[in-house]
């Protein structure tokens, strides 16, 4: 069954400017409807919220701003780009604060608009994925995911969860053994855009370090003895999904570098192979030791536990203690 096209609200006083954009949106496969102000807009999104908004800032009766305030809340689940030919900086400012997600200056480079709608479409669907979640959270039945309870630590188990389940970021559980890490990580990859991908666990205490690195790589029939066909690692078999890695600080000290350079480059090399394979993987990982005790005696890389509580150099991933 196809999927349904994500709708994209035109907003312009302008009737050429309105078939334009319908017919350009069109073309990159975007169901798109128009009206030629805000408060018919504001209307339409009453009946059916769009999945982005293109709105001209000036325009009778109910202008851009305008329109976009009346959204209130509901803004934070649209991707919302401002076209006007009156581009200033204070007006780009208000807008971005109301909660539009860019602001073009016309004449329009298509290109540039196309390029700004799929980063915002995808800002505007973990919002939702946000939203969701919350809801979820709020939810008097005391659970949340396949996790159940009410208690205070229960309860702030949810928030965390509910702050980076519906992104991409790493994610280092700890706690003692028997308290339901994989569970936490179950439940991640179930209220994730990826629940639909595979979740994949290795129990790294479990595998041998010789052989770990293959486990995760994967190797080349022939990349070693008894290699009698190519196998693919974990990353490989986890794409699209989740790799959850229970007792992160018993990986062989020689393997981390390369798990950590995979992590950072969306990359995999198998073992004996020349090419480079682009992976999607979401990795959750855990451990029974204190993360910090871990990288002080050795256990655990510093590097290696940074990229794993921290996406990037901006964004927190989590611990869950």
């Amino acid at each position: 069954m196809a999927r349904p096209r994500l709708h994209v609200l035109i907003v312009d006083d302008d009737a050429a400017t309105r078939d334009g954009l319908i017919a350009l949106l069109e073309s990159w496969g975007y169901r798109a409807t128009a009206e030629p102000d805000g408060k018919a807009a504001l209307s339409e999104c009453d009946k059916e919220l769009p999945h982005a908004v293109v709105t001209d800032l000036m325009m009778p009766g109910m202008n851009g701003l305008e329109f976009i305030a009346a959204l209130g809340e509901r803004v934070q689940q649209l991707a919302i780009i401002f076209l006007t030919g009156q581009a200033t900086i204070e007006t780009a400012v208000q807008a971005i604060k109301l909660g539009a997600y860019d602001y073009l200056a016309k004449p329009l480079e298509p290109q540039r608009l196309r390029e700004v709608l799929e980063k915002g479409l995808k800002q505007a669907a973990l919002a939702r994925e946000a939203g969701a979640l919350r809801q979820r959270l709020e939810s008097p039945l005391g659970s949340y995911g396949a996790l159940i309870g009410k208690s205070a630590p229960m309860r702030e188990l949810y928030q965390r969860l509910s702050q980076v389940a519906a992104t991409d970021a790493a994610v280092l559980v700890s706690g003692e053994s028997g308290t339901g890490k994989e569970l936490v990580a179950r439940t991640l990859h179930d209220l994730s855009p990826r629940r639909e991908g595979p979740f994949l666990p290795l129990n790294c205490s479990a595998i041998s370090p010789t052989l770990m690195e293959s486990e995760l790589f994967g190797h080349e029939k022939g990349a070693f003895t008894n290699a009698i066909e190519r196998h693919l690692g974990c990353f490989e078999e986890a794409d699209g999904g989740t790799l959850f890695l229970d007792e992160i600080t018993e990986m062989a000290a020689e393997v981390q570098p390369k798990f950590l350079r995979v992590l950072e480059e969306g990359q995999v090399r198998r073992i004996g192979g020349n090419a480079s394979i682009p992976v999607s993987v979401r990795v959750v990982a855990a451990t029974n030791r204190h993360p910090a005790t871990a990288v002080k005696d050795g256990k655990l890389r510093q590097d290696l536990f940074y990229r794993l509580t921290r996406r990037g150099h901006t964004t927190p991933g989590a611990i869950f203690p």
